[in-house]
């Protein structure tokens, strides 16, 4: 149905540009809400999300986000509102944002709804696999009248996944690989995690398959599990993972560690789903290929 648009409309459409009239949105996690369809006041709600807002070129919109969210480097010089684990209410009351963009794993359920009783909607995204990482990139794109730019980076994300599987069938071997994501213990990542998934997609077998959720291995289960590849995730450097290496140099008979076959990544390319979580895929997939190597 065609709007009717008065006199006035027009004059400010003249004045400010394009009208913008609110539209209804369902988000992932299947909640309708009303948001303004050219929002230009938002605040990002988790790091991932940041990124993917500087990923579609949509920082300009951006005046708050969440702690950690350092990514590009100019998302450190943002306002900041908290972790996304416990933001703070009143800040981002008093910003008076349009639109708030989260993530469903995280974001504080009754945060959110604090935030509804002052008009500020949160539209969230719930990614749980490589193709939700990249849904939610075409959605985010929606939200900000981005859609070429968020397809642009959405193909290219599916190329580069495609090319890492088609490279990994060549393989002759998988190696059994344990993602430790904690420098000081033993934890890993279960079947129904993303990193089960990058590693399973580069070529490799999770030590930890037979496990959900994020697991804790003590020394004589880690003897059992018997890992070829040993993969260290931290956000911070130097200092723990020297104290991480010392820690495993003390399974000699693991062939990981037998072979020296230890390594270290930045966390940051596994835990948060956006685009750059190909870049933690191809990682893994480059450590598999030279395990494969005569």
């Amino acid at each position: 149905m065609i709007k009717k648009i008065s006199i006035f409309q027009i004059i400010i459409t003249l004045l400010f540009g394009s009208l913008a009239y609110p539209k209804t949105v369902i988000d992932q996690t299947g909640r309708k809400l009303t948001i303004p369809d050219n929002p230009q006041k938002i605040i990002s709600l988790a790091p991932s999300v940041t990124e993917i807002i500087f990923a579609i070129k949509g920082e300009k919109r951006l005046i708050a986000a969440t702690t950690h969210s350092d990514y590009p480097p100019d998302a450190d010089k943002l306002s900041k509102i908290g972790s996304y684990v416990r933001f703070d209410i009143e800040k981002i009351i008093s910003l008076k944002p349009d639109l708030c963009i989260g993530i469903k794993e995280g974001n504080p359920k009754n945060s959110i709804n604090r935030l509804a009783e002052f008009n500020i909607p949160v539209y969230a995204v719930n990614p749980k696999n490589l193709d939700s990482v990249i849904s939610s990139v075409i959605e985010i794109g929606a939200l900000l009248n981005a859609e070429k730019t968020a397809a642009r980076i959405a193909e290219k994300m599916k190329k580069k996944i495609n090319k890492i599987k088609e490279s990994a069938l060549k393989n002759k071997n998988r190696p059994t690989l344990f993602f430790q994501i904690d420098t000081n213990r033993f934890f890993s990542a279960g079947a129904d995690t993303f990193i089960h998934q990058l590693i399973t997609t580069a070529g490799g077998k999770n030590a930890a398959e037979k496990k959900r959720g994020y697991p804790k291995f003590n020394k004589e289960q880690i003897v059992t599990l018997s890992p070829d590849i040993i993969v260290i995730a931290s956000m911070k450097q130097n200092k723990s993972f020297k104290q991480a290496e010392l820690k495993w140099g003390e399974f000699k008979s693991i062939p990981a560690v037998a072979a020296n076959r230890i390594f270290f990544v930045n966390a940051d390319l596994f835990n948060r789903p956006a685009p750059r979580i190909i870049e933690g895929l191809q990682k893994l997939a480059e450590i598999i290929k030279e395990f494969n190597k005569p």
